[in-house]
């Protein structure tokens, strides 16, 4: 009797063992390998999950910034990840040890996308030496907007590589990857940006990129203090790219808030005070980028005379219920002003005081004397390290300069009287 009862604690005690061991290999909780198919190209993404039950959340990641739902869901092994701002819904099975499932979104295929996570595994280190390409490279490249050049920025420690391009609108985000089989494998994918790219480094020093999503193509990169010698254009100058056609003439809005109020630079809110006018629009990355950006200025500086108006030209299908800019405006925690002025193909319509206003975002300074002070192209985003930190300090000395100024003009000295 002693021995069955012996068979029968041991039998018990393996069952509960194992049913911790399943529980706790059945966590979903960690890091995560994923890839999202996209017109046939595996693009692979880092994706974290944590929490249980109503804590249950994950997160993509642009370099080391993290993009969040705006809802997530975990019940009986179905993960439902959706992230209203942007718009996208991540939803998966939990299956032997994997994920398997869709990605819907307005960056992937119109039917959705494949999706697939298996448990972070670290890659193993490379065998021999790797090129060192970490630093600022530089891309003859011509486009519609106006550009000769793009910037290529690397952070590089050993094997991994963190990269972005710079263009003048903005980055690509981060795209990240390591050194494997003579090449640099980077990816990126935030819910935006679906991004593959191989770097070859040449023995004359240059990079060869081959593009593998958006425009399939390769590019070569020279190191920035080399690119000149080889025929490489300037980039362009984010600060003069597009400008205003009269200073003497006070820049005008008018337009409706989310809840069909209407706006105006005429308004009491803004007299006397310096605004910034930030043309965005929520179908663009690089307005995800800024508007967290955007809000921490506004919040240190409102009550010094700052103010902020967000004029959002919208892709027709979001005009009537407005859907993607609320949810824009709540994950962002937006408490400047927020109108929207139209579709994106009524810009120049729109907004008709600029010359060669053609980037997305673009941000206006005005003084307090409702004149534009200053127009910035793009927002260079933390995946351009150095780049996004200039942009920092000029917005900052720019707004502190202009709080600064009374929007008086300065007292002419009195003449002597005439004998």
């Amino acid at each position: 009797m002693t021995g069955i009862r012996v068979l029968v604690l041991a039998a018990l005690s393996l069952a509960l063992s194992t049913a911790v061991s399943s529980a706790q290999t059945d966590s979903l909780a960690g890091r995560w390998d994923a890839t999202v198919t996209i017109r046939g190209v595996a693009i692979p993404f880092r994706l974290d999950l944590s929490g249980e039950g109503g804590a249950f959340t994950g997160s993509l990641f642009n370099g080391d910034v993290p993009v969040t739902p705006t809802s997530a869901k975990l019940q009986d092994g179905a993960v439902t990840l959706a992230f209203d701002q942007l718009p996208m819904t991540i939803t998966a099975e939990y299956k032997d040890g994997r994920l398997d499932g869709r990605i819907a979104g307005r960056a992937l295929d119109r039917d959705g996308s494949a999706f697939t996570a298996v448990r972070h595994i670290a890659a193993p280190d490379q065998p021999g030496n790797v090129p060192s390409i970490g630093g600022v490279w530089e891309i003859a490249h011509e486009t519609a907007k106006g550009e000769k050049a793009w910037r290529f920025i690397v952070r590089q420690t050993g094997d991994e590589v963190a990269a972005a391009i710079l263009r003048v609108d903005g980055d690509t985000g981060s795209l990240t990857g390591h050194w494997q089989d003579g090449r640099f494998v980077l990816s990126h994918f935030d819910g935006t940006r679906p991004a593959l790219m191989e770097v070859v480094p040449q023995p004359d020093g240059a990079l060869d990129i081959e593009l593998k999503t958006g425009r399939p193509g390769k590019l070569i990169a020279y190191r920035m203090e080399e690119a000149r010698e080889k025929g490489v254009p300037e980039p362009a100058n984010f600060d003069t790219h597009t400008k205003v056609k009269d200073p003497s003439e006070p820049f005008r809005f008018r337009f409706p808030d989310l809840d069909g109020k209407v706006w105006s630079n005429e308004d009491p809110r803004f007299k006397g005070k310096v605004v910034l006018v930030n043309i965005t629009g929520t179908w663009c990355p690089n307005c995800h980028d800024e508007a967290p950006y955007l809000e921490q200025l506004y919040r240190k500086y409102h009550e010094r005379g700052l103010e902020m108006v967000a004029l959002d030209f919208e892709e027709p299908e979001q005009q009537a219920q407005l859907t993607r800019p609320r949810a824009f405006v709540r994950k962002y925690g937006i408490e400047y002003l927020y109108l929207i002025a139209g579709a994106p193909d009524e810009l120049q319509d729109k907004v008709t005081q600029l010359v060669n206003l053609n980037t997305w975002p673009a941000t206006i300074f005005i003084g307090r004397d409702g004149l534009v002070k200053g127009i910035h192209a793009g927002f260079a985003g933390p995946a351009s390290g150095d780049f996004y930190r200039q942009l920092d300090r000029e917005y900052t000395s720019t707004i502190e300069r202009l709080l600064a100024d009374s929007g008086k003009p300065a007292t002419a000295a009195a003449r002597p009287a005439e004998k």
